[in-house]
Formats: C-alpha cells, sequence, structure tokens
C-alpha cells in the first residue's frame, strides 16, 4: 500500500495524466485527512476552485492543493514528535498516567479526523495548516470557553458521531468537533444545554 509520500509524489508528477494526479491526490487523504476524507476533499476542492467530481481539475489547482495538504500534514508531524518527546521525558520523571491531552489525541493520531467535521460540507475557510496551528495553540495552554478554530462560542454537543470521539461538542460557525481538552467544564456544560443532537436522526 502506497504511503502519503509516493501518493503526493504521484499527484505531483506533470508525466501522469490528470486522472492519475487526482486519484492520488484523493488517495492522499486515506493517509492524512484532518476533517475526515469528505470534509477534506470538500476543503480542498472548495479552495483550489475544482469540482469534487471532476476528473481532470486544471494542474496549477491540484498542485495547490497537494501542497496546502502536505503543508498541515507537516505542522501535524511536527506537533506528533514534540508530544512524543514531552511523553518520554514525562515517562522518565514517573509520570505515567496520561491526561485528556494524551486520551484524545490517541484518537488522531496521523492526524485523522483532528479537525473532525461530521458535515463534509461545512468546514474551516481557512489553510488547513492554519486551523491546525490554531488547535495546537489550544491544546497547549489552559482550557477555554471557545472554538480555537473560529473563536465562536456557539457549541452544540452531539453524539454518534462517525469518528472518535463518538460525542463532541461541534462549532456551529465552522464546523469542527471541538477538541474535548481545549474546552472548560462550563464550555462543555453550555455546550450540552445547548442542545444534544443524535447526528443523522
Amino acid at each position: 500500500m502506497a504511503g502519503f509520500r509516493s501518493l503526493a509524489r504521484q499527484a505531483r508528477d506533470p508525466r501522469n495524466d490528470l486522472a492519475l494526479r487526482r486519484y492520488s491526490l484523493r488517495k492522499c487523504l486515506e493517509r492524512f485527512a484532518p476533517y475526515g476524507h469528505r470534509a477534506t476533499w470538500d476543503h480542498l476542492c472548495a479552495r483550489w476552485g475544482f469540482g469534487p467530481q471532476d476528473r481532470a481539475p486544471q494542474p496549477w489547482r491540484l498542485l495547490g492543493a497537494l501542497e496546502e495538504l502536505e503543508e498541515a500534514r507537516e505542522v501535524w508531524l511536527r506537533y506528533e514528535r514534540e508530544f512524543a518527546q514531552r511523553r518520554r521525558r514525562e515517562k522518565h520523571d514517573g509520570l505515567r498516567r496520561p491526561g485528556t491531552v494524551d486520551d484524545w489525541h490517541r484518537m488522531t493520531w496521523g492526524g485523522f479526523g483532528v479537525a473532525w467535521c461530521e458535515d463534509p460540507g461545512v468546514h474551516p475557510g481557512l489553510p488547513l495548516a492554519e486551523v491546525l496551528r490554531r488547535i495546537i495553540r489550544a491544546l497547549e495552554r489552559a482550557p477555554g470557553r471557545c472554538c480555537p478554530v473560529c473563536a465562536g462560542e456557539s457549541l452544540r454537543w452531539h453524539e454518534g458521531l462517525d469518528h472518535e470521539p463518538s460525542s463532541a461538542a461541534l462549532c456551529v460557525h465552522c464546523g469542527i468537533a471541538v477538541p474535548r481538552p481545549v474546552l472548560t467544564e462550563e464550555a462543555v456544560r453550555r455546550a450540552r444545554r445547548g442542545g444534544r443532537a443524535l447526528v443523522g436522526v
């Protein structure tokens, strides 16, 4: 099975026909898709101006989408390396019990669904790398009361998400499942009071 870098090389190679390059880009999302596969694809198509079903998008659009995805992946991989180093130091210092950030992080290892969007058509309009930087900054500071991506305070609790964790506070504005470690207990309670929704019902 081809890895992300191999697929990215196929998507970038001008000797390949556009259909193969598009297919390779789409396959990259099986390795790294911050919003989930469908929502990340929808985001890239919208940002780079080609249709989700377009089999032969203009090469510069395809390349732009690939470069955006690669930049975001590098941001996340750097965070994961730093995270792993921190955990090693903590274990060395006798801190064996992981915290809430560690629990959440295990479910998003590799970057799939870091900013899960349950509705594929509702996702942040910012570049993927900037979205991930904002989430990382939020994970590294004290919990807050709003979405770390758009700063919106309209959060609604959803259960039965097609992802782990299967329940989360979704941002009404930008659509992401806000990572639990970045929210205060009061923000979670407010999201629950705002309406507990069963996705797909």
